[in-house]
């Protein structure tokens, strides 16, 4: 009895914990299911042009001269930032009319994907009146922030700290039943309530360690735009001083980015160069390339570096050693989808998902069949289950 009866404080923190994030949280794992197989449907939606067929050892083109290309197709416009993949053969150029266009008007930037064998554009974004949220993007912003920017990315980063908070409560309680039933075992000779709480506790037991991952992950994703703004005041900006203020130099001045790519290889032997953010980017440094490298094995392949490159003269200013909050969110990123291991994983996370639906279901079902009792009600209910042999 004793026992019971001091679970009362955690079925209070269960009870208002789930019930204040449930609505939130099932529109999290309802736009979470298109996400975890975002690339296969953004593939079978917008399908890429087919790349030509060329031998693998096939060199690739100078950024250099994919720069150039996208310069006479846009004249007057700048370079905004150039990302190499690493993956397919291709080259993105990302373009805008000037820095303060792209600043004050995000719709002004667009790209040019190249391939990166043989120069040939394979796509340019549309017209902006012609653009238009992906069925993907628009699932990806309900996930994150509601369409409300950081307000709403930490409004559902607050949801997910209620979920873990469910989890570890619901885990105390579950204890005592636990002790008194087998295993998974549902108890259909006693009233339907009774047998739907013995689903839920089931499957929330069952997916305890993956909710708790996908939950912290989520937490840390959510956060991600604060981090990275307190490493851009705690690190760069110290690192970049000496030219805060300055305005970036015109674009015709800027050294070759081939020789920056290749000036960030050699301070990063064996990692893999995939971008770089021109002078004034806002994220950045108004002399400087910030160029990104990822490492070159699958475990460290989602740990990225920055290194800033000279935009006048081409040499190296430093490798910037990100810390370890951010590297917990290089981490989490791809574990809360499950993109670490190809789409088994990712049906496995879809169907966990699935799976803590239910539980969300549930769980808001047992609410609503006994909102009207007491707490007292509920711990003697606890303790009526936890006494059945």
């Amino acid at each position: 009895m004793r026992s019971i009866r001091s679970l009362r404080p955690w079925v209070l923190v269960h009870k208002w914990a789930s019930l204040v994030c449930t609505a939130f949280l099932l529109l999290i794992c309802l736009t979470g299911l298109p996400l975890v197989f975002s690339h296969e449907i953004q593939d079978w939606l917008d399908p890429d042009p087919p790349f030509a067929e060329l031998a693998a050892e096939t060199p690739r083109v100078s950024l250099d001269d994919l720069i150039a290309r996208a310069r006479r197709l846009f004249p007057g416009e700048i370079v905004t930032s150039i990302f190499s993949d690493d993956d397919e053969p291709q080259v993105i150029v990302a373009m805008a009319p000037s820095w303060k266009a792209s600043r004050d008007d995000p719709k002004s930037n667009h790209f040019i994907k190249f391939d990166a064998r043989t120069a040939v554009v394979l796509e340019q974004s549309r017209p902006r009146e012609e653009r238009r949220r992906s069925f993907v993007s628009i699932m990806l912003r309900l996930h994150v922030d509601l369409f409300a920017g950081l307000p709403g990315a930490l409004f559902m980063g607050a949801m997910g700290v209620l979920l873990v908070v469910s989890v570890v409560s619901g885990v105390v309680l579950y204890g005592p039943i636990a002790r008194k039933i087998d295993f998974g075992e549902i108890r259909m000779h006693r009233p339907r309530r009774v047998r739907w709480l013995d689903i839920h506790n089931l499957l929330g037991i069952v997916t305890l360690a993956w909710a708790l991952v996908v939950g912290a992950t989520g937490v840390m994703n959510e956060l991600s735009g604060p981090l990275f703004a307190l490493w851009k005041r705690t690190d760069i900006d110290g690192l970049i001083a000496p030219w805060r203020g300055r305005e970036p130099p015109g674009q015709a001045d800027l050294v070759s980015v081939q020789a920056a790519f290749d000036t960030s290889r050699r301070a990063l032997p064996g990692m893999v160069v995939l971008s770089a953010a021109f002078p004034g980017a806002e994220l950045g440094s108004s002399h400087h390339f910030l160029i990104w490298a990822k490492g070159g094995t699958p475990l460290t392949s989602r740990l990225f570096s920055p290194v800033l490159v000279d935009a006048r003269t081409g040499e190296l200013t430093a490798v910037v050693r990100m810390p370890w909050y951010l590297r917990a969110l290089e981490v989490s990123r791809p574990l809360h989808f499950g993109d670490y291991g190809g789409l088994p994983l990712k049906i496995i996370w879809a169907l966990l998902d699935g799976v803590t639906i239910v539980v969300l279901g549930t769980g808001l079902y047992l609410w609503l069949s006994r909102r009207r009792s007491t707490i007292e009600a509920r711990l003697a209910e606890l303790e009526e289950l936890g006494n059945e042999t």
